[in-house]
């Protein structure tokens, strides 16, 4: 079949020409940096044509590098998860459609392993956990769909919310054998900065894999493209020759949209007065009405005037709850009017949607009519591709702007505008040179927009923030994940993602958490907070964000009734301090600003909406702490805390028991709860279609590793001193697990009749101290007889391999993880000592994400075995 042919069968329509040019350029392995494409003309269509191109490169029996992943970048945490959906209605074809089985045959025979589709899918947002598809079988063609701050914290070693042990992995994976698409990339100037960086040195680096970037963007702030529309679809025409797809292109980039301009002075008539107003002209219509509004505070005011008039009204802002924000799309039915093929759009009522920003990038919805007050040129752009977004009506866009010169008086300001006042007065001045319709409204078409001068378009973007600079320096110390204290030289990594925007107010996270009114003082000393968050990280959908000033507001009422409460606070080193209610706010309002608070339930502060609120008083049928609710794209629990009373979950593993009360006496023999005891039990379920809930023997278990990383290696075509290295890890990986301490600490009171590599979960654990089994590993693997016979390259790869396949040994093991109970003390030492220096040098040999990409190759290998044992 043709390009053509396979694309409408993967996406249900023909491509636009601009599409088959990109195919084109894939197809002959030639990423365009830049790829400029109007909203609303399929430009997560690029997911499709990218894995048509690995197909086609795939048919020809090697790969010669074409990326076999594809991470799809979006701007920040959307409600309607396009990339996603267009995702899966791809994989959903490749399995029931048999006019794509040769493709899909193709794209199943570069998979180490066999799978029922070829196409593996992961979300890093949302309520959803990383489902781990992308990285259980690094050889298997992969979409992995995240925002700036999950894929790029990931990139940089400090992966938000998965924990140091799994950085390395998410930082290999991401960083080789990956294509990245940054879309809407003018919105974070600073991520595409620092994605360039990577790229760059690994580039300057010889790294040993390849990791290539493309920026996806309808409105970009260079004045070329090296990659867009094609000539015949800039030139709309009424030529009746043209075929569908590209008569398509015209309708839409010709959508009928016009702006009428409506002045305030801000005394008289406010702005949020003058939108309400507006707003209120369409009750009747039986249409869907976006409202969009740059300030909070606007959006309350404009909200609760609509709810007053009694009008169906919702409201989506960056300040909810990601678990309300997330059930927005599947279960508000005023949400549904505005969403793309929604059977509620077909209801007469007339609706509103009242956003800030967080409406304005990926949000799949189209309106019939827009009332907005004025931002700078690029989110305006944004508002406007949400209303007609097909062309299929006549959209009237409002825009109330308040007079400049009139705003300055009003608040006595006699300084200068801001730069991003100055921005808004451009775009205002910009806007106005727009072509008049007949009617009498400007032209607020695609192809108007894009009509405007280059020049005066990118002087009218938001100012772009300050961007510091990216070095070698500090891509080492990011790479340093088993150093977890502070480090002089490596700070966090949030301004190197979004850059430092002076006229952006601070913000600061809150989440609710049960262990912090559980695990405090001498449990605490026992428990650490940190320890506990690494088992069980904080994640989007149990956390909102606000102004640190309106934050730090309501936690003083807060405080008013819970001055002693604890709350436990994460600053943007990722280091948690633990203090009380109290004492946060007599700190001030500057010691919220970018940090993470984690609340006792029993302080209140959330409404049923999902918003925080120093008023709300702690309602017992609601649910503050929602950790536990994560679910897979299953929609099946991956972790679950319960106590001694309560059923332990299926096909879970435990990852940490508390005792909650220590000193009520002692242990029995049989390991068996004592009376007064409470225990709090910790299980997750490990990623991956399959789990190991069974018990495994540790030589059965080495030897399957072995298999899969024979069948990894081969796929992957690794030369061979790196086949053997990660080969011959996989088989002595777990070595260190024969030991007595190990054993007893998985509950295994058969040992050493019987060695086991998992006890499955069904044994009791018992405390294990700090002995490390990967060390165990290291000092064990030159005690067989092959190791002597390795080159010295082999023999450094497999050690280290070995050492860091749990996330230690970069660079270096802790000191009291420094000890093996079945060894000399001495050998230890030297054994230790030679980790770092082993580190430093592949890492120059293989390149910071080359040397994690190996490591994680064993982990992998690890993974399959352990899920194996369940067939």
């Amino acid at each position: 079949m043709t390009f053509e042919q396979d694309f409408e069968c993967l996406t249900g329509h023909e491509p636009f020409p601009w599409q088959r040019a990109l195919f084109d350029e894939f197809k002959e392995s030639r990423f365009p940096k830049d790829c400029g494409v109007p909203t609303g003309l399929g430009k997560t269509a690029a997911i499709s044509i990218w894995l048509l191109a690995l197909s086609h490169h795939a048919r020809d029996g090697a790969l010669n590098g074409f990326p076999r992943r594809l991470a799809y970048v979006v701007n920040r945490r959307t409600v309607v998860d396009q990339a996603t959906r267009e995702a899966e209605h791809m994989r959903q074809a490749l399995v029931t459609k048999p006019e794509l089985r040769a493709v899909a045959e193709v794209l199943h025979s570069i998979a180490a392993q066999p799978s029922e589709s070829p196409l593996a899918i992961s979300t890093l947002r949302g309520q959803f956990a990383d489902n781990a598809e992308w990285r259980n079988d690094p050889t298997r063609p992969s979409v992995i769909v995240g925002t700036v701050d999950m894929i790029g914290s990931r990139l940089l070693f400090s992966g938000y919310g998965c924990g140091f042990k799994y950085r390395p992995v998410h930082a290999g994976f991401l960083g080789q054998d990956t294509l990245l698409i940054h879309d809407e990339a003018h919105l974070e100037p600073a991520f595409q900065e620092i994605i360039e960086a990577i790229e760059a040195e690994q580039q300057r680096c010889h790294e040993f894999g390849r990791f290539r970037v493309m920026a996806l963007t309808a409105t970009s702030r260079d004045d070329a493209q090296s990659f867009g529309l094609t000539d015949a679809e800039r030139k709309p025409e009424s030529d009746t020759k043209a075929g569908q797809s590209l008569r398509e292109v015209w309708k839409r980039t010709t959508a009928k949209k016009g702006i009428a301009f409506h002045e305030t002075d801000g005394k008289n008539v406010k702005t949020v007065d003058k939108v309400t107003e507006l707003a209120m002209a369409h009750k009747g219509s039986g249409n869907a009405i976006l409202i969009f509004l740059r300030k909070l505070e606007d959006v309350e005011k404009v909200t609760n005037h609509l709810r007053k008039a009694k009008l169906p009204v919702q409201v989506l802002t960056g300040t909810l709850r990601g678990l309300e924000r997330d059930a927005m799309a599947s279960k508000d039915v005023i949400f549904a009017r505005f969403m793309l093929k929604s059977s509620a759009a077909q209801r007469p009522d007339t609706v509103y949607l009242v956003c800030t920003s967080a409406g304005e990038v990926g949000v799949d919805i189209s309106a019939d009519h827009l009332v907005c007050d004025l931002t700078p040129f690029e989110s305006m752009a944004q508002r406007f591709g949400r209303v007609n977004r097909f062309g299929n009506g006549d959209a009237k866009i409002d825009l109330v702007y308040q007079d400049a010169a009139t705003a300055r008086e009003a608040i006595k300001k006699e300084k200068p505008p801001s730069p991003f006042d100055q921005a808004c007065e451009r775009t205002l001045a910009l806007l106005n040179k727009l072509p008049r319709r007949e009617d009498g409204l400007l032209d607020a078409s695609p192809a108007a927009l894009g009509n405007l001068p280059a020049t005066e378009r990118r002087a009218a973007f938001t100012p772009a923030p300050v961007i510091p600079p990216a070095s070698d320096m500090l891509f080492d110390a990011w790479a340093l994940t088993s150093i977890r204290q502070r480090l002089p030289g490596r700070p966090p990594v949030a301004d190197w993602l979004h850059g430092v925007a002076e006229w952006e107010p601070p913000e600061t996270h809150i989440t609710w958490r049960e262990e912090v009114e559980i695990v405090t003082d001498n449990l605490g000393e026992k428990y650490k907070p940190r320890d506990l968050l690494d088992d069980y990280p904080l994640k989007p959908h149990e956390m909102l964000r606000d102004r640190t000033d309106r934050v730090f507001k309501h936690l003083e009422r807060l405080a008013e009734q819970h001055v002693m409460s604890p709350v436990w606070v994460v600053g943007n080193d990722e280091l948690l301090d633990v203090t009380t209610l109290g004492k946060m706010v007599d700190a001030g309002k500057d010691a919220l600003s970018n940090v993470t608070l984690l609340l006792p339930p029993k302080v209140g502060g959330l409404t049923k909406e999902g918003m925080l609120d120093g008023t709300a008083v702690f309602d017992e049928c609601q649910r503050y702490d929602i950790a536990d609710l994560l679910v897979n794209q299953d929609k099946e629990r991956v972790r679950i805390r319960v106590w001694d009373d309560e059923p332990v979950p299926r096909r879970m593993r435990p990852v940490r028991i508390i005792d909650t009360t220590p000193d009520a006496g002692g242990e029995t023999d049989e390991g068996e709860q004592a009376n007064g005891r409470h225990f709090w039990h910790w299980y997750v379920r490990p990623s991956g279609s399959r789990t190991a809930s069974k018990s495994q023997g540790l030589d059965p278990h080495l030897l399957s590793a072995e298999s899969f990383a024979k069948a990894l290696v081969s796929k992957l075509g690794l030369e061979d001193t790196e086949a053997l290295a990660i080969t011959l890890a996989a088989r002595h990986h777990d070595r260190g697990k024969q030991r007595t301490i190990w054993q007893r600490s998985i509950g295994n009171r058969d040992y050493p009749n019987k060695v086991l590599a998992k006890s499955g979960g069904r044994m009791r654990p018992i405390e294990l101290n700090h002995y490390r089994h990967e060390f165990g590993s290291i000092i064990d693997i030159t005690c067989i007889p092959e190791f002597a016979e390795l080159g010295p390259e082999v023999q450094d790869l497999l050690i280290h391999v070995i050492a860091a396949h749990h996330g230690r040994a970069r660079p270096c093991f802790p000191a009291d993880e420094v000890f093996d109970p079945e060894r000399a003390e001495q050998d230890v030492g030297k054994i230790a000592q030679k980790v770092p220096r082993r580190f430093a040098r592949l890492e120059r040999k293989y390149g910071r994400w080359g040397l994690a990409y190996l490591e994680s190759l064993v982990r992998a290998a690890d993974a399959l075995a352990s899920q194996e044992a369940d067939q």
